[in-house]
């Protein structure tokens, strides 16, 4: 039957890229070309500014594409006053006259100070100025990622160690209990879903190289802006796009990684090319990557143990990337990215003792297949035009995701009967239709997001032997949305839209995996379609006047159809009306506010999030089932930053979040380690001596949580162990040799300290009690070609 399905779903997907393809084509083919149109080039004095209005008599006539350009009817300006508009800058004027007019304007911005210039394209579905959206959102930018990538090229590290809010790394190929803000996340590459919300593997954070991606994009807190599993917010991966003018160039990357101080078996490679030009109407970016992770050892030199450890890890990565310009006003953009991660054990794990003794890795192989990510497949196909109608911008994206997790070889699995491996299964493919209509309401800029998002999700788990341990979930999601935005005062923006999630969960007859020999314990259930429906709303304010106190207000609600799987492999009842399989609501409240002033820069935000229906997973009689009583998760986080010298930069953060459940009978339990991370503080010091130097040091410390009491023997409930302060450093320093050669020098954990990992510590699983990484350095040599 597998063979079958995934015979008719490569049919079926191929179908669906054809006629996507042929639409866009056709859509192509009628687009406009303006020959006689008056070309405008907008700037500042560092970049070429993209969605700068261009505004007559309270109309906005058009709007600068990704180049800065904009293109305007010459009888529309004639004679006329241009007011161009760019959020965080002055407003520009400039007067046409009635004839003689250029065919080529220039318009120049000048730069602000205290200005926050970042540009963020997930919170609203287009390219936004950060200081414009009202919710929390982090940043990495390349040199952010570089910075990080010197140290590990780990993303679920490089993401625990920078962003506020979120969970520290397991360092594990899994990121179970790695949530944001308490709440499960929804991963993305260019918008593509990563994350598995109907069965969620834990392996979605570590789904493309770091090597392809030009920026990482955190909205926090609960949104359905891009669909199911967002509850506690959205990390977008946004690929590296060309931008090099010339018809070839590239960068090369060798590197080794190694333990300094007990080196035996644990060196690493990292091999990565890529390429980028540019000729005539075509750009494109291409290369590949291998990254091989050698045996880790904690700080006294003992193999670590290998539950689904990082030791001995292959990870592969090639990516395409290309557009053509169809005319000024329209594009299409082709993406295909393949990642793969899985282990080749050449030890296997010694059990300890849970808070006596850890388990440590001895010379063994693993029976089963390889652990890890097999294969992960994203590819898109976009078209976009900016002038499609009064000024409206148009975006078609049809997407394909094909993504495996397995898991590692159970000799005696508690779950079913005798030995077993699991794997989980995602297909996704879908359609997203975008437009943005600007206008204006005396002089101030105003806009409309709206269109339709198609996704069909199919996703199940089996062993490796064809036992079906959960059965296919195909889940057809249709959801229209539509977003305001409006200047009011040019300063005070208001954004609100609605969702409307209508999603439907198709399960064929099944049986419930045995859990002893001849079927039994096994339990027929009936099949059928899960309905849901719901509709999301989504409200903010922000004020941009004062660089100084930049403050905001929100609510947001996410949907998410999560953890159905483990509800239908755990089903003691014949149909599926009878299983609780009811959506999570998320209600997201939040003020905070960024500020810069002199030499520092500081944000801060407090929130609330709560849901009628929870997920926390607990205990019960060995099993992790989720537990649906209402939810309440509540936090608050600060990160300031100084320019001390022009050569010294000094910063850090802080996040606190806490939760807990209300049960039937009113009394309130906390959320467990799977759901709750520890207090987390941050610090960094940069130090760039002369311009060809870049140094920098990282301070990560988690704090204490012990919220559980012990059973009557004195084991703790699974998720439940208490959680120990634990201060990590890591360094990371370049140096540029000349314009084409860099080297690099990254050390994971310098002051080789002994702990234990969050994870290891609230798990309270001896199999699972393992020991952190020690020093760990990291060498790499840039060539830019």
């Amino acid at each position: 039957m597998t063979a079958n399905y995934r015979g008719i779903s490569t049919q079926k997907s191929f179908q669906l890229w054809r006629w996507a393809l042929l639409g866009l084509l056709c859509i192509a083919k009628f687009t406009p070309v303006y020959s006689q149109s008056v070309q405008f080039q907008v700037s500042s004095q560092k970049n070429l500014l993209e969605n700068v209005a261009l505004i007559v008599n309270d109309s906005i006539i058009a709007q600068t594409n990704v180049e800065g350009i904009a293109h305007a009817d010459p009888n529309l300006i004639a004679g006329q006053t241009i007011l161009f508009s760019a959020i965080g800058y002055p407003n520009q004027y400039v007067e046409i006259p009635l004839t003689d007019i250029a065919s080529h304007y220039d318009i120049v911005f000048p730069e602000q100070e205290n200005v926050l210039d970042e540009i963020v394209i997930t919170a609203g579905r287009k390219p936004e100025h950060i200081s414009t959206v009202p919710s929390s959102v982090t940043i990495l930018n390349q040199q952010d990622i570089q910075a990080q990538s010197n140290i590990t090229s780990n993303l679920s590290a490089i993401l625990g160690n920078a962003v506020p809010g979120l969970g520290t790394t397991t360092n594990k190929a899994t990121n179970a209990g790695q949530t944001l803000r308490g709440r499960a996340v929804l991963v993305l590459v260019d918008g593509i879903p990563q994350s598995t919300p109907l069965m969620n593997g834990s392996r979605d954070l570590r789904t493309i190289d770091p090597l392809v991606i030009e920026r990482i994009e955190v909205i926090k807190g609960a949104t359905s802006i891009y669909g199911n599993g967002s509850g506690g917010g959205i990390i977008n991966y946004i690929t590296k796009k060309n931008k090099n003018a010339q018809f070839f160039g590239g960068q090369s990357v060798v590197g080794t990684s190694f333990n300094p101080l007990h080196g035996k078996d644990t060196w690493g490679y990292r091999v990565g090319h890529y390429f980028s030009g540019r000729k005539n109407q075509w750009d494109y970016t291409f290369g590949g990557s291998i990254d091989y992770t050698g045996l880790q050892r904690d700080a006294d030199g003992k193999p670590l143990g290998q539950t689904d450890g990082l030791s001995n890890v292959y990870q592969y990565n090639a990516f395409l990337k290309m557009r053509y310009q169809i005319n000024t006003h329209a594009a299409l953009q082709w993406m295909y990215n393949y990642y793969g991660s899985t282990q080749h054990a050449k030890y296997i794990s010694e059990n300890g003792v849970y808070g006596q003794t850890p388990t440590i890795g001895v010379p063994g192989e693993e029976p089963g297949k390889p652990a890890g990510t097999p294969y992960n497949h994203n590819a898109m196909l976009t078209y976009t035009h900016d002038q499609l109608f009064v000024n409206t911008q148009l975006d078609v994206t049809a997407y394909f995701n094909s993504f495996s997790s397995m898991n590692r070889y159970v000799a005696s699995g508690t779950a079913w009967y005798g030995p077993g491996q699991t794997m989980i299964n995602s297909d996704k493919k879908g359609i997203r239709i975008n437009f943005n209509t600007p206008f204006a309401v005396n002089s101030n800029f105003a806009e409309v997001t709206y269109g339709l998002d198609i996704l069909n999700d199919i996703t199940y788990q089996e062993l490796t032997d064809g036992r079906v341990y959960i059965p296919k979930m195909n889940m057809v999601n249709v959801a229209p949305y539509a977003q305001l935005r409006m200047d009011f005062f040019n300063h005070l923006i208001f954004k609100g839209g609605v969702r409307y999630e209508n999603a439907n969960v198709k399960v064929k007859d099944f049986n419930t995996i045995a859990t002893g020999p001849d079927g039994e314990g096994s339990i027929f259930v009936s099949g059928g379609d899960i309905p849901y429906s719901a509709l999301m709303f989504n409200a903010g304010l922000r004020y941009t006047k004062y660089a100084y106190f930049n403050p905001f207000v929100s609510f947001s609600q996410g949907f998410a159809i999560n953890e159905l799987g483990r509800i239908l492999r755990r089903a003691t009842e014949n149909t599926l009306e009878n299983l609780a399989t009811d959506p999570i609501i998320t209600n997201n409240y939040e003020i905070g506010f960024s500020s810069r002033y002199s030499i520092f820069n500081l944000s801060a935000s407090y929130y609330i999030s709560t849901s009628d229906l929870g997920v926390n997973l607990v205990d019960v009689g060995g099993y992790l089932m989720p537990q649906r009583e209402p939810e309440k998760v509540k936090g608050f986080e600060v990160a300031l930053d100084a320019r001390v010298l022009p050569t010294l930069s000094i910063g850090g953060s802080y996040a606190y979040v806490e939760g807990k459940a209300t049960l039937d009978d009113g009394s309130e339990v906390y959320l467990n380690g799977s759901r709750i991370s520890p207090p987390k503080l941050t610090g960094y010091l940069t130090y760039r001596p002369t311009e060809l130097w870049n140094l920098q040091l990282f301070w990560i410390n988690t704090g204490a949580r012990d919220r559980f009491a012990p059973k009557d023997n004195g084991k703790y409930n699974n998720s439940e162990g208490p959680i120990s302060a634990i201060h990590l450093f890591n360094f990371s320093g370049s140096y540029q040799i000349h314009e084409q050669w860099r080297v690099s020098l990254g050390v994971e954990n310098i002051f080789n300290r002994k702990y234990f990992p969050t994870v290891s510590q609230y798990r309270a699983l001896d199999a699972e009690y393992v020991l952190g990484n020690g020093m760990t350095a990291n060498i790499n040599v840039y060539f830019k070609f």
